[in-house]
């Protein structure tokens, strides 16, 4: 029987800072639950998606109180996770010593593609166990945005999903609406 090496979030970045990735770069792997996991890559619907949601991100909410940043980790050191989300609004200060913890995390938005089973369900449930507030998953294929709010250890307490033609907005800034008819237009 094998058994797969159970990764610490300490150790995580222990490797990466030691260049333990550097031969991968051309794969994108996130630390799940103490496991690595390779993401798939971005396909053209999934990366126009990311790129508008980005355009929104950065005009939309005041900008400084909020500090966007773009497929690059959030840390959740008690359950040695450090997932990359596509969308990450933080708290608007430095993170050169950390990656966003989940209180400092205002906003994450996952675009799904081939990984909405994953992103709805054991991401969704990481996130919950790990504190994020408000959580989107934006559906490539269904044009639809699934809403996750109330965390708790055992999931989200609150589940939507909004169609094209409806608004919706982040919990930290709701005058910030955006609308889906021009999200998936």
């Amino acid at each position: 029987m094998s058994v797969g090496l159970h990764i610490t979030y300490e150790d995580y970045l222990h490797m990466i800072e030691a260049g333990a990735f550097d031969t991968m770069r051309e794969k994108r792997i996130e630390l799940i639950h103490g496991e690595l996991r390779e993401m798939a890559p971005p396909g053209p619907s999934h990366s126009e998606l990311v790129s508008r949601l980005t355009h929104w991100s950065v005009l939309k909410p005041p900008p400084d109180r909020v500090k966007v940043r773009i497929q690059d980790p959030i840390g959740i050191p008690e359950l040695d996770s450090g997932p990359q989300p596509d969308i990450v609004w933080a708290q608007p200060k430095s993170y050169d010593d950390h990656h966003p913890l989940p209180d400092e995390v205002l906003l994450v938005i996952e675009v799904a593609d081939s990984s909405l089973a994953f992103d709805c369900g054991a991401k969704a449930n990481l996130y919950a166990a790990g504190g994020i507030a408000d959580y989107w998953v934006v559906d490539v294929q269904q044009r639809t945005v699934h809403l996750f709010r109330q965390p708790g250890k055992r999931g989200y307490g609150q589940r939507l999903t909004y169609k094209e033609g409806q608004q919706l907005s982040p919990l930290a800034f709701p005058q910030v609406a955006i609308d889906l008819s021009e999200l998936f237009r």
